[in-house]
């Protein structure tokens, strides 16, 4: 499981980014160990805390050109959603 290990919120974004303020950034420890930064997505009105857990996902980053241009996809984290088992 991935640990959210510290965090900030950006209000005054870099060029590009501004459209997205504010946004949570967070430093993210995986199961495997590395630490890395990412995008906290999925947050609503949930208060970001340390050691919260995270899982990754998938979220358009960009779009590079027109309304036909190239759609750029990465990883983000969001808040851990537990998953109960199916009833048998």
């Amino acid at each position: 499981m991935e640990e959210q290990l510290s965090h900030t919120t950006i209000y005054d974004a870099p060029s590009g980014f501004e459209e997205f303020t504010p946004y949570t950034v967070a430093l993210v420890k995986l199961a495997e160990g590395p630490v890395v930064t990412a995008q906290l997505t999925d947050l609503g009105e949930q208060t970001v805390e340390i050691g919260m857990p995270v899982e990754m996902v998938t979220r358009r980053l960009r779009q590079d050109g027109d309304e036909r241009g190239l759609l750029v996809y990465g990883y983000k984290f969001r808040p851990l959603i537990e998953r109960q088992a199916a009833a048998a």
